[in-house]
């Protein structure tokens, strides 16, 4: 795989706690130095990053109920429109961990839904069609809760299910991935969370997952060849 190839599948990750709107002016250039597809930061950044990275073909993420996703529908469906409205064109949210956990499978599905279409509507008013991945947090979880979470983000209507957050008990695995896969039947891939190096983003490429989550995307296309 091409390092321009590489780096569109790439969504680069600026979503720690710490992060300077410095670093999100850094890392802006760094996209558009190196044409990456999507550039992830928490919601006060949005603004900012998509005014930076207006017609450059690389998009802008938010992150929504970001770590844990135990916000109410609510909350998290008007911050993925608050989000959207002020420039991104995609949504990174967390499904509803402790209702999973719980069992209420009805609950979290509706809680997906409700965000999916907020933020696809917002999307409308703009004439952008606004990608919505869920993050799912594959460490938290069975192999049969994982195939069965990635059902319900499907069904929900989401158009990614995301494995981790990188703040969650692990990062992603190839296994993860194929469980997923073997689980949806329109959704895709964002493998995310410890991808640090070119040889493990290929790993993942390879196995099927159609974006890398990384905050390591400048070291892995430093050493794509």
């Amino acid at each position: 795989m091409r390092k321009s190839e590489l780096a569109r599948v790439i969504d680069y990750a600026l979503v720690k706690p710490t992060n300077t709107l410095a670093e999100i002016e850094k890392a802006c250039g760094v996209v558009l130095e190196h044409s990456i597809g999507v550039l992830c930061v928490l919601p006060p950044y949005v603004e900012h990053a998509a005014r930076r990275l207006a017609g450059s073909g690389s998009k802008v993420c938010a992150v929504v109920a970001f770590p844990f996703g135990a916000s109410p529908t609510e909350a998290k469906a008007k911050e993925a429109e608050i989000c959207v409205e002020k420039g991104a064109d995609e949504i990174d949210f967390v499904m509803n961990i402790p209702l999973f956990k719980s069992g209420d499978y009805d609950a979290v599905e509706r809680d997906i839904a409700e965000v999916v279409s907020a933020a696809k509507r917002a999307g409308e008013k703009r004439g952008v069609d606004v990608i919505v991945k869920v993050i799912i947090e594959t460490g938290y979880f069975t192999r049969e809760e994982i195939a069965e979470a990635s059902k319900l983000v499907e069904e929900a209507g989401a158009d990614f299910v995301k494995t981790c957050t990188g703040f969650g008990p692990r990062g992603a695995t190839l296994e993860d991935v194929e469980t997923i896969l073997k689980a949806v039947k329109r959704a895709k891939v964002k493998a995310a969370g410890g991808i640090t190096t070119y040889a493990k983003a290929l790993e993942f490429v390879e196995a099927g997952a159609s974006r890398i989550g990384t905050s390591h995307a400048l070291e892995i296309l430093t050493e794509a060849p």
